[in-house]
Parts: C-alpha cells; structure tokens; sequence
C-alpha cells in the first residue's frame, strides 16, 4: 500500500454506497449476515485510514428505506450489528477525533440499536478531525419530499416566500444541511447507479465504479479511487479548472465547517439534522 503523493487533489467529502456484503457470503457458501459481519469490518478500516489521509467528511449507505423489504432474519442481524459497532467503537473514534454523525431517521430501529448509536454521537460530539455520517432508513428522494414538506409548512406559515425558494432553502432543509455535498461517490460490488443515495447532494459529485465486493474493500482501492479522483476536471458546468473552481467552492473564507459551530442549550436540534 502506498500513500498519497504530496500535494494530491483530495476529496473533502467521500460517500460511499457499500455494496456486495450478501453477494460475498454467498460466493463464499456463507449466509449472508457473514457478509455484513466481515463488511462492518471494513466500516472501521476504511474510517479510520479516511482519518489518516485527513478526509473530513465520510459517509457510509448503511441502510436503506428499501433495506426493510430483506428477510426479517437479515434485517434483525444488520440491527444488531449496528448496536454491537456502536458499542465497541467509542475507544477508536475517540483515539481518531471522529465524530458520528446520522442522516435519515432512527425512529423505526430498535430500542436498544437507537440508544447505542444516540450514546455514541453523544459520545463523539466534540471532535472535530472528521465526521463520519452513517445514512440509516435513508433514501434521497423521502429526504427531498420530507424538505418539500417543511417548505410547505414555512410558506403556509408565512416564515417564507415562494419567491424565496432557491438553493440554498432547499439545502438547509436537507438531512445534509450541516455537511458539504460529496466530492466522491465510491460504489462497490459493479453495480453503476446511485440507489436513492444523496439525489440532491451528487449533482456534481465524481464517480467510482468498483468491481470489488465492499467486504473485501481495501485501504489501496480507497487509494485508487482517491487517485482516480484527483485526476479529474471538475468545472461543475462552467469553463474554469477544477482548481479554480474547487477553491471557490471549498476554501472560501465564508465556508461553513461542520465543527465551527459552537451548541448550546437553546439550540433546537428537532428542527433539522442532528449536527453531530
């Protein structure tokens, strides 16, 4: 494995959609909770190496809307899962200084799992060398109808108006309205489509298509896709260079990061995306 050269163009924000856990198992004579037994795994070595290459921002497609359709044995076996890497991994995210974050919605998981992953981001608030954002009971387009929902409601209520409706409305009512949108999509397993994964925020995101099953997802084939990346133009629908734009988009003086916002105890966090 080799490091990144000097003066690499890295991803801010890397999203990765983590395919071929059953897949794996199965081409193995496995069951398939092996798969995502060996995949949570690779949760931890690829966070912890994104921490090493100073990326700020990592999020993982942990579990769909649509995943509550598999096997109720399945789907009881990734909750417990969830539960147990909530509960073993505080010590590593603490030596890190990485925080965790969520999108989606933990209502409709398990009392026990719900609590785990609320200790943890308790846990983990104050760091701030990366955020690493777990997408759970997520899907892109219930985010946008829920965001449309609350444009509604301020609109109805007069707190907003119609005219006013741009962007950046859309984007602070987004489960993602505390992050900056992915730089990088990574999917694994061959597969080449998004998946209801981040629809609003991968408007100009780059792609990476591996063939490689996500339990056997390597620190070089987070590498590779980083170099893939870096050797990209991102003109993001205009002429200038992807550095030029970059540096607008990314570096500007009135960039917002995650960590620079200071909580108190009037903060009503019911209002958007916990900012973990």
């Amino acid at each position: 494995m080799s490091i990144l050269p000097a003066g690499t163009n890295k991803p801010r924000h890397i999203a990765i959609i983590m395919d071929g856990n059953g897949r794996w198992a199965v081409e193995k004579g496995l069951n398939r909770l092996e798969g995502h037994i060996r995949g949570a795994q690779v949760v931890r070595e690829i966070s912890t190496f994104a921490r090493e290459l100073n990326i700020p921002y990592l999020t993982l497609y942990s579990f769909s809307v649509q995943n509550w359709n598999r096997p109720a044995a399945e789907v009881t076996g990734l909750m417990q899962l969830l539960h147990d890497y909530c509960m073993q991994e505080g010590e590593t995210l603490m030596r890190h200084n990485i925080r965790l974050n969520t999108i989606g919605g933990l209502d409709r998981l398990p009392e026990a799992t719900r609590i785990a992953i609320s200790n943890l981001i308790d846990q983990t608030a104050g760091n701030r060398a990366m955020t690493l954002t777990l997408a759970l009971d997520y899907g892109g387009r219930e985010e946008i109808i829920a965001a449309m929902r609350r444009l509604a409601v301020d609109v109805k209520t007069k707190r907003l108006s119609p005219e006013a409706i741009d962007e950046s409305a859309i984007n602070s009512r987004l489960d993602t309205a505390l992050l900056p949108d992915p730089d990088l999509v990574i999917r694994t397993s061959g597969e080449q489509r998004v998946s209801n994964f981040l629809l609003w925020q991968i408007a100009y995101a780059e792609f990476h298509f591996t063939k490689t099953r996500w339990p056997d997802f390597t620190k070089d084939d987070l590498l590779k896709a980083i170099d893939d990346y870096s050797h990209r133009e991102r003109r993001f629908g205009g002429l200038e260079s992807t550095s030029a734009t970059a540096a607008t988009l990314h570096d500007s003086d009135d960039a917002f990061v995650l960590g620079d916002l200071p909580l108190t105890d009037d903060d009503d966090l019911d209002k958007g995306p916990r900012p973990c």
